[in-house]
C-alpha cells in the first residue's frame, strides 16, 4: 500500500518561503510520477506542480511558475516543494500525490494522496 506523509507547512508572511516535504516508500519513488496539489478554503483541489519518475521533467501551474520548485531525492524517497515569494493567495492545504492516470493536472487522475499540510500566508 502506497503511503505519503507531508510535512513542512506553517504560517509565513507574504514574501516569505517554505519548503514542503513528502515522504514515500522507495517503491513509490521508483514507479510513479509525483506531484503537489492544493485546496484553498471553500474551493476544489487544484494542480500546483508535478515531476516525472526520473525527475527529469517538471510541470507547474501558471500561478506558481517561477516561484515554486518541485524536486525529489530518490536516496531519501522524499518529494519536495520549495515555495518562494509566497502570497496570501497561496494559502491552502497542500497535498502530495502519486500515480497519476491521464491528465496529471486533474486531481481526479491521481490515485494516492497524503493527508495534507496547511500553509497560511499572512499579508
Amino acid at each position: 500500500q502506497v503511503q505519503l506523509v507531508e510535512s513542512g507547512g506553517g504560517l509565513v508572511q507574504a514574501g516569505g518561503s517554505l519548503r514542503l516535504s513528502c515522504a514515500a516508500s522507495r517503491d513509490t519513488f521508483s514507479r510513479y510520477p509525483m506531484g503537489w496539489f492544493r485546496q484553498p478554503p471553500g474551493k476544489e483541489r487544484e494542480f500546483v506542480a508535478a515531476i516525472s519518475t526520473s525527475g527529469g521533467s517538471t510541470y507547474y501551474a501558471e500561478s506558481v511558475e517561477g516561484r515554486f520548485t518541485i524536486s525529489k531525492n530518490n536516496a531519501k524517497s522524499t518529494l519536495y516543494l520549495q515555495m518562494n515569494s509566497l502570497k496570501p493567495g497561496d494559502t491552502a492545504v497542500y497535498f502530495c500525490g502519486a500515480d497519476p492516470d491521464g491528465n496529471y493536472r486533474d486531481a481526479l487522475s491521481w490515485h494516492t494522496w497524503g493527508q495534507g499540510t496547511q500553509v497560511t500566508v499572512s499579508s
